[in-house]
């Protein structure tokens, strides 16, 4: 996305990716795209796939054992809806842009080192196996783990972070979307969520016990687990499919203090991981990757470098209110924890005494109402439903 924008403005730029083609246009990840993600790729004309080939959102459902409700987002708020569209079609397109444009990707370059020359006023990435490349900028979007965000972090740059105490067992399905809107659904056992990706692809989230392994889940196993949340025996059966992929994703965030500094900025998951409670992450990819293109020409093109002073104080505001959200989004899809009921998590939380009937302790039962107090706000107050729609479609 940065390399496209920066080509739009006229600046030369390499990337770096350490995979080959086939593994980076082939992941499967996140599908939802906020309305302003959808502007930005539209006005850079980046966005003739997803206009071609994704789907429009504007309602999400939520199911307990108080029944079911729709809440029709797309009319609330600001009105804005989501547009659904597998990222790694997206990212296919960007890489195709890219090329078109004239761009230069490496595949299969490790960056191993970001080294400054504060003199020369150049900054040099160290290649694994590979030529070193040299430049008056880099942009570390190379992910959580990756050498941009280790490189900031070395001189010093703290780093807020929070657990949720929570894991998913993140399931992708060749089955075709069993409802209408993405689904949520709130159970005793643990949270549960559907996700259609296409028409013929859906995504399934089940809350797990930390340290799960995927390999313990078969697919037996997944579609009566997702059967019993979803409480197909009420509101209709699921469509089924082969799993094409299983992985346990554990509920973290991060964000960094100053997404950068001097000549190395960062962009999505470098400058701070979100939990995918909220579906933010690739958004917020999108936000900054606009952003760090805009403050980049101002230095290169005009030799101005007020974009880049003024960077964090333009991303961090809009990055710590999609957290906000997301942390508020995880407490209402996650009830508090019970060891005692197989597919939950072990949790943190002090009972003050325990139910022998139920192996429900006090702080529990607490949590669990609490989780139910907030449902049905969404469910009967307008106000709430407007704070809902517009943090859920905005950045």
């Amino acid at each position: 996305m940065l390399g496209n924008l920066l080509l739009d403005r006229g600046i030369d730029c390499v990337i770096l990716e350490r995979r080959d083609r086939v593994a980076v246009e082939g992941r499967a990840r996140a599908g939802f795209l906020a309305a302003h993600s959808v502007r930005v790729l539209t006005e850079h004309g980046l966005a003739a796939g997803l206009l071609a080939r994704g789907k429009t959102h504007t309602s999400c459902l939520f199911r307990s054992d108080r029944g079911e409700f729709t809440l029709d987002y797309g009319k609330s708020g600001l009105g804005e809806p989501h547009t659904v569209y597998p990222q790694q079609e997206l990212v296919r397109d960007l890489i195709a842009e890219y090329l078109r444009r004239g761009g230069e990707i490496r595949f299969g370059a490790e960056a191993e080192e970001v080294a400054e020359d504060a003199a020369g006023g150049r900054v040099r990435v160290r290649v694994r196996g590979g030529a070193d490349v040299t430049g008056r900028y880099v942009a570390g979007c190379d992910g959580h783990r990756g050498t941009g965000r280790a490189a900031l972090t070395a001189r010093g740059t703290r780093t807020a972070r929070w657990d949720h105490g929570v894991s998913w067992l993140a399931v992708l399905a060749a089955a075709p979307p069993s409802l209408e809107a993405v689904g949520y659904a709130l159970h005793e056992r643990g949270f549960a969520g559907h996700m259609a990706r296409t028409a013929t692809v859906t995504r399934y989230y089940l809350q797990c016990p930390r340290g799960t392994d995927p390999a313990d889940w078969s697919e037996d196993r997944i579609w009566a687990e997702l059967a019993t949340r979803l409480r197909t025996a009420e509101f209709g059966p699921l469509r089924h499919g082969p799993v094409l992929e299983k992985a346990v994703v554990d509920l973290r965030s991060d964000v960094l203090e100053s997404p950068g500094a001097g000549r190395l900025w960062l962009a999505g998951d470098a400058a701070g991981l979100i939990s995918p409670s909220a579906a933010k992450g690739a958004n917020l990819a999108v936000l900054q990757a606009e952003l760090l293109a805009r403050a980049l020409e101002g230095a290169l093109a005009h030799g101005d470098r007020t974009g880049l002073a003024r960077y964090a104080a333009d991303c961090l505001p809009r990055v710590w209110r999609a957290h906000e959200f997301s942390h508020w989004m995880s407490g209402l899809l996650h009830g508090p924890a019970d060891p005692h009921r197989e597919g939950t998590d072990s949790g943190t939380g002090t009972d003050s005494g325990t139910d022998s009937g139920t192996g429900e302790g006090d702080a529990a039962r607490y949590g669990r109402a609490l989780q139910y107090a907030r449902l049905e706000s969404l469910r009967t107050s307008r106000t709430h439903q407007d704070f809902f729609a517009e943090n859920y479609t905005g950045i």
